[in-house]
């Protein structure tokens, strides 16, 4: 009985052995013929070969070091604006203190949407490298794109979600928030910021389509910095506007629910129909997606919060404010070092993919309650 049972354990282990010869010689047969090749060639081939592995090994290097360091990473950054001691809403002129007589200039208070959404900005392509522009990242893993493996590709997928989130603001920006309705025309710096952050997040200094040079993602986005920053430099002297009128913050909800509630969609789709546990090579960039694009939307919403303080006091929307950002808070907790697409009754291989849709759905849920509030 013993010897049945140990023989049968030998004979899967010879069977592992087996497959496990046959991966490693499949996987290194190209470097040895690529040895044998090499060791035949004389110094004018070798240097230039030794060359161009030195460069290899150099950019990729660079390229581990960057998809794994995350500098400036902060969940909690909006507290860093002091936003509670912010007493005058976004472009309304800010009085002089008790007792200090009138200033010779008027000065306006800053748009901390504004400030929130270039400083994400400036995270992704200045504090951090930008992944998905990088040439490495572009041209995959042996010809796989990055995103269809279990690794490297989880910044690049939160930078992308934390865009999401401010592409989706500067567009507002735009549209309603930095102008009056129907008697001002578009903010110059503003339309310029949200053509340039609307900009393809895939491009290198070289393409194929269309063929020949062109600038990189980066270099859009570092100007869309500027153009922001020159706005509310312009507000901060009452020489621009921000209209902090209740419909507009309507809208605005109103947008950003929508936006959420796609990605809700995206993670329940991937979560019903590729419920491969800890195998799901897909199920990393879905949930690091959607935890930048929490990121990015907490602190804008926290942002808008002050910059829309006298609307929001007038209807009392405090607490459910504060019950919001709790929730995007106990979301951003959520920080796993391997995700897992398994079954929702699983014990055994989590799925992470559903518990961030419940969380983007309760915060979703605020959300509109917040719309129905303001449009009573």
């Amino acid at each position: 009985m013993l010897d049945g049972i140990s023989g049968f354990f030998r004979s899967i282990g010879r069977a592992i052995g087996r497959w496990a010869r046959l991966f490693v010689a499949w996987a290194f047969w190209p470097f040895l013929a690529a040895r044998g090749w090499y060791i035949q060639r004389g110094w004018l081939v070798r240097l230039p070969v030794i060359g161009i592995l030195a460069l290899l090994v150099l950019l990729y290097g660079y390229f581990l070091v960057q998809t794994q360091s995350w500098t400036g990473f902060n969940p909690s950054f909006v507290d860093q604006y002091k936003l509670a001691e912010r007493k005058v809403p976004a472009g309304q002129e800010i009085p002089a203190a008790d007792g200090a007589s009138a200033p010779a200039t008027k000065t306006c208070q800053r748009a901390a949407i504004v400030d929130v959404v270039a400083d994400l900005t400036d995270f992704n392509v200045n504090q951090n490298a930008w992944i998905s522009s990088m040439l490495l990242y572009r041209l995959g893993f042996f010809g796989i794109d990055w995103d269809n493996t279990p690794f490297l590709d989880n910044k690049a997928s939160f930078q992308r979600g934390v865009n999401q989130a401010v592409r989706r603001t500067s567009v507002e920006l735009v549209d309603t928030l930095g102008r009056v309705r129907g008697t001002s025309g578009i903010n110059g710096d503003l339309q310029d910021a949200r053509g340039k952050l609307q900009f393809d997040e895939f491009s290198w200094y070289f393409g194929v389509n269309p063929f020949g040079p062109k600038t990189p993602t980066p270099s859009y986005y570092r100007s869309a910095i500027n153009s922001l920053r020159k706005f509310n430099t312009d507000l901060s002297n009452c020489n621009a506007v921000f209209d902090t009128r209740a419909d507009n913050l309507i809208q605005f909800i109103d947008r950003i629910a929508n936006d959420l509630g796609a990605t809700s969609d995206m993670l329940a789709e991937r979560s019903a129909n590729s419920a491969s546990g800890w195998f799901d090579t897909r199920a990393d960039d879905r949930f690091w997606f959607a935890y930048g694009q929490l990121y990015g939307y907490y602190a804008i919403l926290a942002a808008a919060q002050s910059d829309f303080s006298r609307v929001i006091a007038e209807r009392n929307l405090g607490a459910l404010y504060g019950v919001t950002n709790a929730q995007f808070q106990a979301a951003l907790r959520i920080q796993p070092a391997i995700i897992s697409n398994g079954r929702e009754d699983g014990w055994i291989m989590p799925s992470h993919l559903a518990t961030m849709g419940f969380y983007i759905l309760r915060v979703r849920s605020n959300l509109v309650e917040m719309r129905a509030v303001l449009g009573r």
